[in-house]
């Protein structure tokens, strides 16, 4: 393998003898940004009082870039912990009728489909589960969602990119679907972020994604942009002073004595992957992840599915193993690969298949990808 552009390990402060290959799950925070968001939260507690005066002005800067990064209308942008935070305001905002379908995927991420099950109760209203096939192309994809979709359907909640399966949907012509019923779309970007430039410019009524994972801002961080139809109905999962606010941005920054220092901190982030010329790197991320996986998939004997529109940096091994697992099982495997193999990797299922989800950043190297196929047969 080669590396057109080395790692910079002065930016990070993870531990060198790990080998990190998930950052998909909580990322890596560059060092500069961990000292950033260490000096706010030491001005907090030195004046409280003063803290919580000024952290209003300072949040809507924040916004501001991050909104900007997204390329997406600023005044329908919001600050949320996560995704799963997004959709779940979003499902609160959106009529369900009793006898209405939310209709979802089966590469849907588990909390979501937990959080459309819940409101679906809640209303009387049933979750629907369209079957995408992994190998699908877009045709594939869009005419089977299209097929679940009918006048009865309250909304489509589907995946930017899947986290079970590393697969990029086609969102323009699910939204462009949805409109020949008047359905609102929710769409779950929690990974795009950094892997698809303007990801939320695809029309949807609701879109929400993470900027703690390629983004690499503090966790806790996450989007919600919101269609100008739906903005005077989202409200904040948390009752809390800005509660009547008139405004979407605003009546979502302040939830109480939440810790803001990571929204306020993210933007250092971003100013760290401009440095790094992040278009550039995630181009040669894509090649070394794809040599990468070839690599261990070859160490293990297995393959690696045929997805059509993979995520830029983002691959999926199969493990050499069928039937169901309980994922007690697969929590055992990753705690074992990371005390014996000294390895932080995660696993997906789709169907009765079972994979190794890679996922690279700025500080990953082919070398890891050796590494860890070297190791890993030994664990299997």
């Amino acid at each position: 393998m080669t590396d057109l552009n080395p790692p910079r390990p002065d930016l990070w402060s993870l531990d060198p003898g790990v080998l990190h290959l998930n950052h998909g799950s909580y990322g890596a925070v560059p060092r500069r940004t961990q000292e950033l968001l260490a000096r706010l939260r030491a001005e907090t507690e030195t004046n409280p009082m003063l803290w919580f005066r000024s952290v209003a002005d300072r949040l809507a800067a924040s916004r501001l870039e991050l909104a900007a990064y997204l390329q997406t209308d600023p005044a329908g942008f919001a600050l949320v912990p996560n995704a799963s935070a997004g959709v779940t305001a979003a499902l609160a905002t959106i009529p369900i009728r009793p006898g209405s379908r939310i209709v979802l995927t089966n590469h849907a991420y588990g909390a979501v489909r937990f959080a459309a099950e819940r409101f679906a109760r809640q209303n009387q209203a049933e979750v629907v589960v369209v079957d995408v096939p992994l190998e699908s192309d877009d045709d594939t994809v869009v005419a089977a969602i299209g097929a679940a979709l009918d006048e009865r359907t309250a909304a489509l909640i589907v995946d930017h990119i899947s986290s079970a399966t590393a697969m990029v949907f086609p969102i323009r012509r699910l939204v462009e679907a949805c409109k020949a019923y008047d359905i609102p779309t929710i769409v779950d970007g929690a990974h795009a972020p950094a892997l698809i430039d303007a990801p939320a410019g695809d029309g949807a009524d609701f879109w929400t994604g993470n900027f703690h994972k390629w983004p690499a801002a503090p966790r806790a961080t996450a989007g919600l942009v919101v269609a100008e139809k739906w903005r005077s109905r989202t409200l904040p999962l948390i009752v809390s002073w800005s509660e009547y606010d008139e405004r979407l941005p605003e009546r979502f920054d302040m939830q109480g004595t939440y810790d803001y220092a990571p929204w306020i901190a993210a933007p250092e982030s971003l100013r760290v992957l401009a440095e790094l010329d992040w278009p550039r790197r995630r181009m040669q991320l894509a090649s070394m992840i794809d040599e990468g996986a070839r690599v261990i998939a070859k160490a293990l004997g297995s393959g690696i599915p045929d997805v059509s529109s993979p995520a830029a940096t983002m691959r999926l091994v199969e493990l050499p193993f069928k039937g169901d697992r309980k994922p007690a099982d697969g929590e055992a495997f990753k705690v074992r690969a990371s005390r014996e193999l000294k390895a932080e990797i995660t696993l997906t299922g789709f169907d009765t298949r079972v994979f190794i989800r890679l996922s690279a950043h700025a500080y990953n190297s082919p070398k890891d990808y050796e590494l860890l196929a070297e190791r890993l047969p030994t664990l299997l």
